[in-house]
């Protein structure tokens, strides 16, 4: 009796064991393992194009990461639609650390300027560090009449929408900027979008339109060629690159500081440990001689942040993106 007891319950438990057993197994294959991480190549994809100043980063930052860490790190641009398609592919990636990203400030305007995305831009990531920021330079033609930035604010408020600026796009980070300095120096300047940054500059070279503000890894090469003319830099201090150019705040637009951060990045809920890797080599790389002196060569700032402060980061900037792109008045796609 006894038995045929045990049998009837060994039948009765056998789906049920080999259930378990399976989850098991999936779940021991769904965590990565940190203590021998990484064991393959590391995808890294940049929602922009080729030769921006995040993939300038992503690729400089890359090549040192590939050292410390022993595996290959191969950069994947995914450019278009306000880096969307790019960014969702991370995010749909497998939270095991062989996938990250690099955003920029751009991924925190996204949640205002479009209705319908397809992720949370804070649930469905982990944020591993911000890697550095991009001081912005507000720049003109180098044969403007406008010597400092009095003379574009005199100008403007003497002729009220007679002179345009340009942007990268409507609603992007550039374009926001240049929106604040609008707001804060009380003046009416029209706004010219374009599609993507080379545009822009060339028209801005051209004299086509008046001024623009660009991220500094865009404008040196220009300002340093003598074909266009740096009036402010939008950081709070002044930057190393360009000493003899005055802060927003030093021109006279008081409350105004804004620059561009780049942040490394992966899908929601990568292993504290693998996590806490990265973000150690991270440092490293920024840390490296060879790096800072190239990333100050393009004007950015090298920074090596927690994770709670990369969290906190992009939460406010997305905070801030919104009340900005409602007082610019930029409709939602």
């Amino acid at each position: 009796m006894q038995s045929h007891t045990a049998m009837l319950l060994r039948r009765l438990l056998a789906p049920c064991l080999c259930t378990f057993a399976l989850a098991s197994v999936q779940t021991a294959v769904a965590q990565p393992d940190a203590q021998h991480y990484p064991s393959k190549p590391i995808r890294v994809i940049v929602p922009t194009s080729p030769g921006s100043t995040a993939d300038y980063l992503a690729r400089l930052v890359g090549a040192e990461l590939s050292q410390g860490m022993g595996q290959p790190v191969v950069v994947e641009n995914m450019a278009g639609a306000g880096g969307i398609p790019g960014t969702r592919q991370l995010v749909s990636a497998a939270p095991d650390g062989y996938t990250l990203g690099i955003i920029s400030s751009n991924y925190a305007v996204n949640p205002s300027l479009y209705r319908k995305m397809p992720y949370d831009s804070v649930k469905d990531i982990t944020p591993i560090s911000i890697l550095g920021t991009t001081p912005l330079i507000l720049s003109v033609p180098a044969d403007s009449p406008y010597k400092t930035l009095q003379d574009l604010v005199a100008a403007a408020k003497a002729k009220p929408g007679s002179i345009n600026y340009a942007s990268s796009g409507k609603g992007t980070a550039l374009h926001l900027a240049a929106e604040l300095f609008r707001s804060r120096a009380g003046i009416d300047v029209v706004h010219i979008p374009y599609k993507g940054t080379n545009a822009m500059m060339t028209d801005i070279m051209a004299g086509q339109v008046q001024f623009g503000i660009l991220a500094s890894a865009s404008a040196l090469p220009q300002i340093r060629a003598g074909k266009m003319r740096a009036l402010a830099v939008t950081t709070p201090r002044r930057i190393d690159s360009l000493p003899d150019v005055p802060t927003m705040a030093e021109a006279g637009v008081k409350d105004y500081a804004y620059d561009a951060w780049l942040a490394l990045i992966a899908p929601a809920g990568l292993p504290k440990a693998v996590s806490a890797q990265l973000r150690a080599q991270a440092a490293r790389a920024l840390s490296a001689p060879k790096v800072r002196e190239a990333l100050a060569s393009q004007g950015l700032v090298a920074v090596a942040s927690s994770e709670e402060e990369a969290d906190r980061t992009i939460r406010g900037e997305i905070v801030r993106s919104a009340a900005l792109i409602r007082a610019a008045g930029v409709v939602a796609e």
